[in-house]
């Protein structure tokens, strides 16, 4: 069942890829809103029958057994909430796209190949189909990117996040490596190793290992100062690639930090936790900061993930500073990490296609060219300003549930650290309340409006289609996390007794 979840998405594209070229997008975009809630159904059923303790729906077959290699899949309550986040943050974006008009069959395609991957990652259970999935997401987001991107920079952006992420994975491959050969037997099976703990000791074999595998997932998250390619990689992305960025692929690398980093390299994770949550804060704040510095809509809500990812980093590495000592801070700052990655999923991919309607009206991302669309848009307003307010932590959203975890379990271990990052919230709502007063308030502007304006109209059915049910899944998990939190709970416990031997 597993494998039907993973593979569905490119059983339905190459499908498509046999019927002839077509202009009408919704010959191609319909299968894909089908797809997504195909595998949601699917996602539905795992969820109501996943085990309380280890793996559920185990798939292992061999596939290289000479070089220790399986084709391996399973899911845990650190998995499938990502799992799940990722189908719903797939079929909203192919929602918002059932009427791209640009080359429809060939972004259909490529979206569905990278929906197959990103689920992918989320379940493999072998560090190399790990790498497999990981690797082919940066393949095909760059032609996402560099095909539907905007402007003539689209191309430069692409290559620029191509470059930086594939470096990043090579890093994460040497890692993986260091991990095989230190188990006895040879193995680059997940479970597998975290059962042996070759590296139990530390030494220099194991920091070279969590550097390794440190700097490719720090590349992916992105964590200062590994960020730059992701301002340009947004504001060129076409608003749904920008969503599953956002949403989807950057979370591969905080999932990574507590599925391999964490429970395979305990003694290295306690030894260097303080350096995580020194990373994580800065960034925190260094993204909280140069977020209010934008007058580009969508360059400020990419800078706004680096802030969140920091968030998730404080919280994870806070859980190898109390590793032996505070059972229940460790549980909390990990559980909250978890559903911190939910929560931005969601929020994010909401305001980047809300980021992509408004660029559909006015043909710019300058907040400044906007104002007093409250009175002329108020169904984009509304949203708009429901996003912000969850995305900074308003009480009743995601991201409060998943903050306030993270900053309890973290205040014990590093009070000073918890402090500062509490700092990235302030300067958070500033820049939403700006960005809110800048656009929504004030006499009407429109970006070509010397005298005249063109139609601007209000969302449309499709957009919130699109759009509404990430919001709405933000504030149930807001008001009623329980649902959520049990899945995760018993997993982060298991985690944390991993890092804690």
């Amino acid at each position: 069942m597993l494998s039907i979840v993973v593979f569905l998405p490119v059983l339905v594209a190459l499908a498509l890829a046999a019927l002839p070229a077509s202009s009408d997008p919704r010959r191609y975009t319909v299968p894909w809103v089908v797809t997504g809630l195909a595998q949601l159904a699917l996602v539905t059923v795992l969820w109501l029958q996943l085990p309380t303790v280890g793996y559920g729906f185990v798939e292992q077959v061999a596939w290289i057994p000479s070089a220790g290699i399986s084709y391996h899949l399973g899911v845990d309550g650190l998995s499938l909430p990502l799992v799940a986040m990722t189908v719903v943050v797939f079929t909203a974006a192919a929602v918002y796209s059932l009427r791209e008009g640009r080359r429809p069959k060939s972004y259909v395609l490529l979206f569905l190949a990278l929906q197959t991957v990103s689920v992918g990652v989320f379940v493999a259970l072998d560090l190399i189909l790990f790498f497999l999935f990981f690797d082919l997401s940066i393949v095909f987001m760059y032609f996402v990117i560099a095909g539907w991107g905007h402007g003539a920079r689209a191309r430069s952006a692409a290559l620029t996040f191509f470059l930086y992420t594939f470096l990043g994975s090579l890093a994460l491959l040497l890692g993986f490596i260091l991990l095989y050969l230190a188990a006895t037997p040879h193995t680059f099976d997940i479970p597998a190793l975290a059962a042996q703990n070759p590296l139990a000791a530390g030494g220099p074999v194991a920091g070279a290992a969590l550097l390794a595998i440190g700097l490719g997932l720090a590349v992916k998250t992105p964590l200062v100062p590994f960020h730059t390619w992701l301002p340009p990689a947004h504001t060129e992305a076409p608003a749904a690639g920008s969503a599953v960025l956002a949403g989807v692929l950057l979370k591969m690398g905080t999932y990574g930090f507590i599925r391999i980093a964490m429970p395979l390299l305990p003694a290295s994770w306690r030894q260097f936790a303080e350096v995580v949550v020194v990373l994580g804060v800065v960034s925190v704040i260094y993204g909280a900061v140069v977020a209010l510095a934008q007058t580009d809509l969508k360059r400020m809500v990419a800078y706004t993930s680096v802030n969140h990812m920091g968030y998730i980093l404080l919280g994870v590495g806070a859980a190898g500073l109390v590793a032996q000592s505070d059972a229940q801070a460790r549980q909390l700052a990990t559980t909250g990490a978890v559903t911190q990655m939910v929560s931005h999923g969601l929020i994010t991919g909401a305001l980047f296609l809300l980021a992509g309607s408004l660029h559909d009206r006015g043909r710019t991302y300058d907040m400044s060219a906007y104002g007093g669309l409250a009175a002329r848009t108020p169904r984009f307003a509304g949203l708009f300003a429901v996003a912000a307010f969850a995305s900074l932590g308003l009480p009743g959203f995601s991201g409060f549930i998943a903050e306030f975890q993270i900053f309890t379990g973290a205040l014990a271990a590093t009070p000073i650290a918890t402090a500062v990052a509490v700092v990235g919230i302030l300067v958070t709502a500033g820049l939403f309340l700006l960005a809110l007063s800048r656009m929504l308030l004030g006499e009407l502007r429109y970006p070509d409006a010397p005298g005249t304006p063109r139609a601007f109209p209000d969302l449309r059915a499709r957009e919130l289609a699109a759009v509404v049910p990430l919001l709405l899944l933000a504030t149930v998990i807001g008001l009623a996390p329980r649902f959520l939190l049990d899945v995760v709970e018993p997993a982060s416990r298991v985690v944390n007794e991993l890092v804690a031997r």
